[in-house]
């Protein structure tokens, strides 16, 4: 079936040279700044206040919308009387009609028959696709795509290049704030190139993942800075921080597989393809606000991405149940 969105860009699409924009999104850099400060304990449980499962969905989205773009101007909408999204977010991912979802129980057992070699090893550093909605009061949301790979050095250095782009529409321009003022750059621009010191840090995620799933669970507990045991929202946002600092081996892989098996809420679903077409099966958990969709290997037990849609609209910011908050597709 043809994309209604395509369909309706090629009926007004946006030029390369068209106008500039009124506000731009996060960058990622400022995405991450934003998630440390949520997550920091003298917040005081502010980030369970103010994201979806705290339990008022509508008020918390209300709250993030309107705190981020008062501080940093989360939307990138193009300018005029008939205000038009200038990028709009991907399709939720749809789950193969017929296929036989995969109890997380046995694909750990297969990832930890793929780990007996050891290979692939652990590696610092990643690659990652992803995509972040954007919203305010009074313009439609938007979505900024972006491909970021990270390589850490022998000294403890490392570098992180981010470029604009969107697999789903190679060579097609793509939305920037780069420098400040929101335009369209080419696809595989380069958004930031840049060289970090070495880092001292110990802790959790810049320490190695255990491979043992009870010391993994204590691991991802520290990322969510606190001491509660971790709900399942919570576990999951701490395997995305995981994964966007290190590149897993089979064995933490397996070790990983074997804690979202033991998983509270996170149920089989069948087989997806994943924005990068990569063929993955699908475990989701509904929780109030936003559902989570994990993709994972089916051979090798390796997250392969992780979705969150809106569990209820927000016609307010223009969203939709079903529309995507936010995707994250991880490679080697």
């Amino acid at each position: 079936m043809a994309d209604e969105l395509e369909l309706l860009r090629g009926a007004n699409p946006v030029p390369s040279d068209g106008p500039h924009f009124g506000e731009g999104p996060l960058d990622h850099g400022a995405e991450r700044r934003l998630e440390r400060l949520l997550r920091e304990r003298p917040c005081g449980g502010l980030r369970d206040r103010l994201l979806p499962g705290a339990g008022r969905p509508r008020l918390a989205w209300g709250l993030v919308a309107t705190a981020v773009v008062a501080a940093l101007a989360l939307t990138l909408v193009l300018s005029g009387p008939n205000t038009t999204p200038a990028v709009a977010a991907p399709r939720p991912l749809v789950v193969q009609t017929g296929s036989t979802p995969l109890p997380l129980a046995r694909l750990a057992e297969r990832a930890e028959q793929a780990a007996a070699d050891g290979s692939p090893r652990l590696r610092k550093g990643t690659h990652v696709q992803s995509w972040s909605m954007g919203m305010s009061d009074d313009k439609p949301p938007v979505t900024l795509p972006e491909e970021r790979i990270v390589r850490w050095r022998a000294d403890g250095s490392h570098t992180e290049l981010v470029v604009a782009t969107d697999p789903r529409h190679p060579g097609r321009p793509v939305l920037s704030t780069e420098g400040g003022e929101p335009h369209l750059v080419d696809d595989g621009h380069v958004l930031s190139d840049q060289t970090y010191p070495r880092s001292w840090s110990d802790a959790p995620p810049q320490s190695p993942p255990p491979n043992d799933p009870a010391r993994l669970r204590a691991y991802l507990t520290e990322v969510q800075y606190t001491d509660a045991p971790l709900t399942t929202p919570q576990l999951l946002d701490a395997v995305e921080v995981l994964l966007d600092t290190w590149t897993l081996g089979a064995r933490e892989t397996a070790t990983l597989a074997r804690l979202l098996a033991g998983t509270e809420g996170l149920r089989p679903v069948g087989q997806v393809t994943d924005r990068l077409g990569r063929r993955g099966q699908a475990y989701v958990y509904d929780g109030p606000g936003a559902r989570r969709m994990l993709i994972m290997d089916p051979v090798t037990g390796a997250v392969l991405g992780l979705e969150s849609t809106f569990s209820t609209a927000e016609p307010e910011y223009g969203v939709k149940k079903g529309d995507v908050m936010s995707y994250s597709a991880w490679m080697r």
